[in-house]
């Protein structure tokens, strides 16, 4: 699964972890975020995300 990167601070969501934090289980998919998770970091939304090189 692909990490994505944060284009405001530089978080990566991390597939394989999940975000505890917003109660999203490790293996999730970026695409199957819920529309309205954001960073956890700096609230970015995640049309502020990209993939990881």
């Amino acid at each position: 699964m692909k990490r994505y990167v944060c284009k405001v601070c530089g978080y990566i969501y991390d597939p394989e972890a999940g975000d505890p934090d917003s109660n999203i289980p490790p293996k999730t998919p970026f695409e199957k975020l819920p529309d309205n998770w954001v960073c956890p970091v700096c609230g970015a939304t995640k049309a502020d995300f990209e993939p990881e090189n």
